[in-house]
Formats: C-alpha cells, structure tokens, sequence
C-alpha cells in the first residue's frame, strides 16, 4: 500500500470521494434510465392513442373512397411534422401515405387484428438508417358501410426525444461530476476540521522531551475516538517518566556507592605513597584495598545480573525443590553469623517448590542476610515454608527497627535504604532486596514485604505453578 498517500486526511477524502462518484452516479443512472423509460411509455402511449383515433375514424365513414377525399385532414392529425401514417388496403399500395422523410416501413411490422386493442407489447421500436430510434404501431379497421378491411401504420421518429434524452444524460454526468467534486471538497475541509485535536495532540507531545517529563495530553477535550489514544499515551508517560525518575536516582545511587569504595583505594594508596612503607603496612594496604575491590566486584555483578534479568529474555530451568530440608540447609549456612549477633533460626518449612535451585537459593540468602544484619540482637529469625496446591511460599521474618508502612513496598527498589540503621558501615550495596525482586520476575512470582506486627518485617516469596505445555 506504499502508493496511497501519507495523510489520512487525503486518505479518507479519496475514499469518501470514490463513494461520492459511486453514489451519485448510480443514482444519476437510476433517475436517467427512469425518465427515459417514462417518456418511452408515455410516447407508445400516444402512438397507440393515434393508431386507435385513426381506426374508429376509418370505422366511421361510410365507404374508403370517402378516405381518399381527405388526405389533408390525416396530415394536421399527425403528431410531429416527420411523422408516418399509412392507410392501405392489406396487400396494397397505401391510399393515404403521409411519410414526409420516407421511412420504410419494417416488414416485421404485425398489424393487430380489428376487434383487439392495442397495447405497448404491440408497438415495433427499430433504429431507422439515420440513427435515429423509431417506433411503429399497425392494426386492421373495417369501414362502416362496405365493411372493407383497412390496415392502419403509424410510426414516430423519436428525434426531439433522443436530443432531449441526450440531453438530460449530459446533465447528468455534468451533476454526478460536480457533486462528486463538492462532496470530496467538504470531505476535506471536514476531516481538516476534524482533525485538529490530533494536530493539537501532537502539538503539545513535540512539547515532551526528558527535561519536561511531567506535562500530559489533554483529555478533556479530546474527542471520543482519540481520548482512548490520548489516555494510552499518557498512562505510558507515567510509565517512562517514573522509569526514567528511576533510572536517574539508581545512576545518582550507583555512583555514590562506586564512588566511597574508589576514594577510599585513593586516599589509602595516597597515604601510603606519601613515604616510605614497613612490609606490614603495605600488606595492611593490600588487604584493604582488596576489601574495596571485592565491593566494586560484587556490584558490578549485581548490576550485571539485574540488566540481563531486565532486558534478555531469560528462561529459567525449574525443578522440584524441598523447601524442609533446603530452608534447613541456609538456616545452618548462616549459623555463624546469626550467633555473633544472638540470633536464632526457627525453621517451619515442608512441601515442595517448582523453582531454578541455584536463584530460589540466591533469593531467600539474600532475604536471610537481610535479616541476620538489621535484626534485633537476641531475636529470632523465622523460615517458613509452605506449599498449596501446585503454588508454594517461602518467608522470612524477623523483629527490628520498626519500618514505615510506606517504606515497605520501595525496599525493593536498588540502592534504596529506609532508614539510617540501614546506612551505616555495612558490605551491603542496596541491590540484595532489588536481585530478590528480579528473581521473582524471572519466575513469574511476586516478592513482598509486610509488617505483621509493630518492630517486624516479614519477607514473602511466592512462586506459581509452573505454566502448561
């Protein structure tokens, strides 16, 4: 469809234009065909009239002698000046014979028999030599007295009627014509008119651009078939301005946490260039700046997993997981820790879980370093596990600083940190919470965060059954 215009407008005005010439000239047809076939009727008509006239006329003089007396009277009883009408006797030469232009008369010419009326099926309609229609009607007559048979022809030359048919065709074309034209023309200024909300709508999007984030289509006086439009496309700037609100605070973030680990490798390395080392020193040096580098490393890798777990479309592997004996297995793991700091596990955990082992892993270590670094000292850290159905959901709970309840679903957010517990000298970078949620994704599950009681915070993942082949 490359060869149709660009614009709608233009677009629409064709169609509405080719329908226009459709309309208008079927119906200009119509009404064409209509008169023409009425005059041709109402012309038989008075052609049947005549030959009638003629035949009670011959049937109401006393002797045929008495026709041949009066030739004149035949001619100024004609309809038209080219009109023909022939007395004759059947066989014969005609008595009466007014042709003036000499027409011939048809030999399929059926002259009706004398008692029947005539009728339109009667009348013989034969294109004459001069291209001109021409219509003919012959029927028998009996005088009065001697009862001699006489045969009656008339016919009519149809030349006014062919120049005024003609010319009615040629008004008719001429109409069909300009009304087409004027019906395209107002199309256009119609749409023209029509369209301007989407010229006003597409002025006010150029208006758009990152720095002006906030400003939205109107909707009010946009009308119907564009408002579903109009609400489409800001509902996706609320998307894109809140992504890029996002994108914007976790490239601020980024480089907030790149930047403590990288000034502190600068300031120990500066310090310690700035004179001579003992072996001890330099290897303290080392070790720290090893620490630092660690950090860098384990961001990059975070952030590494979160962009291909945002942009590729990942497919997962999935097994059936124990969540008894794996919950048990992390709740060990990190017993060390856990004990440093008076914390203790309680694991309440059966069924079976339809995940990727190695992320479901990832996801609830993340969850229970989480809580193992901000919970209270001499609480205890609840895992839970259950199964329903094909559906399974894996807790963590533990008691600590209270959390604000509108703080609770942007912990998931990168780099985010509620409160100042969660800002002080820690190995967390802000993206443990964030890889649980790109977790989850690649599952299909949801990753949440609720607050059951004043001082807790409880964890919850949930995995759906796994989709059918």
């Amino acid at each position: 469809m490359k060869w149709l215009p660009r614009s709608l407008a233009v677009r629409a005005t064709l169609l509405l234009g080719l329908i226009a010439c459709a309309v208008t000239g079927v119906l200009g047809a119509y009404f064409f065909y209509t008169a023409r076939t009425a005059v041709m009727e109402h012309l038989d008509t008075q052609l049947i009239g005549r030959v009638e006239h003629f035949r009670r006329l011959v049937g109401n003089v006393q002797t045929i002698a008495d026709l041949h007396d009066r030739p004149l009277l035949f001619e100024t009883m004609l309809g038209a000046e080219n009109d023909v009408l022939l007395l004759r006797r059947p066989g014969e030469a005609p008595f009466i014979d007014v042709n003036p232009a000499h027409f011939p008369v048809p030999g399929a010419l059926a002259a009706a028999a004398p008692e029947r009326e005539l009728t339109v099926g009667d009348v013989l309609r034969v294109p004459p030599t001069a291209d001109m229609p021409m219509h003919w009607v012959a029927a028998l007559a009996r005088s009065g007295r001697d009862g001699d048979m006489v045969e009656v022809v008339a016919g009519h030359p149809l030349t006014n009627e062919v120049r005024m048919i003609r010319a009615n065709r040629d008004r008719v074309v001429l109409g069909a014509i300009v009304a087409m034209l004027a019906s395209t023309l107002l199309a256009y200024l119609v749409l023209r008119h029509g369209l301007r909300p989407l010229r006003r709508v597409a002025a006010k999007a150029a208006l758009i651009n990152p720095i002006n984030l906030a400003m939205r289509l109107p909707e009010h006086d946009a009308p119907r078939e564009v408002q579903h439009m109009v609400v489409a496309f800001n509902a996706m700037l609320d998307r894109i301005a809140t992504g890029y609100e996002r994108l914007s605070q976790f490239s601020a973030d980024l480089a907030h946490e790149i930047r403590t680990p990288i000034g502190a490798l600068i300031g120990q390395t500066q310090v310690a260039l700035h004179r001579a080392r003992s072996v001890d020193e330099y290897q303290h040096l080392l070790e720290s700046n090893l620490e630092e580098l660690n950090r860098l490393r384990l961001i990059a890798e975070n952030i590494l997993f979160l962009a291909q777990a945002d942009h590729a479309a990942l497919t997962i592997e999935r097994a059936p997981l124990g969540l008894g004996d794996e919950l048990q297995k992390i709740a060990d793991y990190f017993e060390g820790p856990a004990e440093e700091r008076g914390i203790r596990f309680d694991v309440q955990a059966s069924g079976t879980a339809f995940v990727n082992a190695t992320l479901c892993r990832r996801a609830v270590n993340n969850l229970v370093v989480n809580a193992v670094r901000y919970g209270a000292e001499g609480t205890k850290v609840r895992l839970i596990g259950v199964q329903d159905g094909d559906t399974a959901t894996i807790a963590v709970e533990n008691e600590g600083s209270p959390v604000p309840t509108e703080q609770l679903a942007r912990l998931f957010d990168r780099f985010y940190r509620g409160d100042a517990a969660r800002s002080r000298d820690t190995e967390s970078n802000g993206l443990g919470l964030a890889i649980v949620k790109a977790i989850m994704a690649l599952h299909g599950g949801e990753a949440c965060a609720t607050s059951p009681t004043p001082g807790s915070i409880r964890f919850e993942l949930r995995f759906p059954a796994p989709a059918r082949a």
